[in-house]
């Protein structure tokens, strides 16, 4: 039998499988989000971006990603 390869996350409150090798740089990368201009957190810590792509994600993580916005 086919072991399920999949996990479930939540991103921003909507659930999504990826892949359970995946890492948090992956993520962002396949979803095309533009790294320099937002902040993520995963599992309600801040994420530092120069660690990103040492983090792989697991069952059940939670990710926000919160997008900067200039203004004046």
């Amino acid at each position: 039998m086919k072991k399920n390869n999949k996990i479930k996350i939540k991103v921003n409150g909507k659930l999504f499988k990826i892949d359970q090798k995946t890492t948090l740089l992956e993520y962002i990368k396949k979803v095309k989000v533009p790294i320099k201009k937002v902040a993520i957190e995963l599992n309600h810590e801040i994420i530092d971006k120069n660690a990103i792509g040492k983090i792989k994600l697991k069952k059940n993580d939670k990710i926000e990603i919160v997008h900067f916005i200039g203004g004046g």
